[in-house]
């Protein structure tokens, strides 16, 4: 049986490698593969955002009644990752190597910190409490493009 955590944290790790890709396509100031992977990282990420906001935090409040609780924190840290894509994204723009290796630096700890509290507190209590419904869950966050 497929859980909610593992499926959620293994799209973590995924989105992890392809912003490791970008980062390091940045450090060799290979602009042309920065933009290629920077489409990726923001596809992946914005994809993941959207499974949780769409899909599973509804489906969370819902059977918990909290709208106010971890998963309000969540959609918070998801507005700070995207506005530092955003500047990431700016950066790689002006060819800012510096800056752009900055700003990976700060998206790094953000998205860190984030996946940590997902993985350890908001997954465990999703599989815990939707554990009747995982597989239907899992299954329309996968169709979500």
């Amino acid at each position: 049986m497929r859980t909610i955590k593992s499926f959620m944290g293994n799209d973590h790790r995924e989105c992890d490698e392809i912003f490791a890709e970008t980062e390091n396509a940045i450090v060799v100031g290979n602009w042309d593969a920065v933009n290629s992977e920077l489409d990726k990282m923001s596809t992946v990420f914005l994809r993941h955002f959207k499974m949780e906001e769409e899909i599973l935090f509804p489906e969370f409040e819902s059977s918990t009644g909290m709208s106010c609780g971890p998963t309000q924190v969540m959609r918070m840290e998801h507005e700070q990752m995207r506005h530092m894509i955003q500047k990431l994204a700016d950066a790689i723009k002006q060819q800012d190597k510096s800056s752009a290796l900055g700003f990976c630096e700060t998206f790094n700890i953000l998205v860190q910190q984030h996946n940590s509290k997902e993985e350890m507190i908001l997954y465990t209590m999703a599989d815990n409490i939707l554990a009747n419904n995982a597989d239907e869950i899992i299954v329309r966050m996968q169709e979500i493009a």
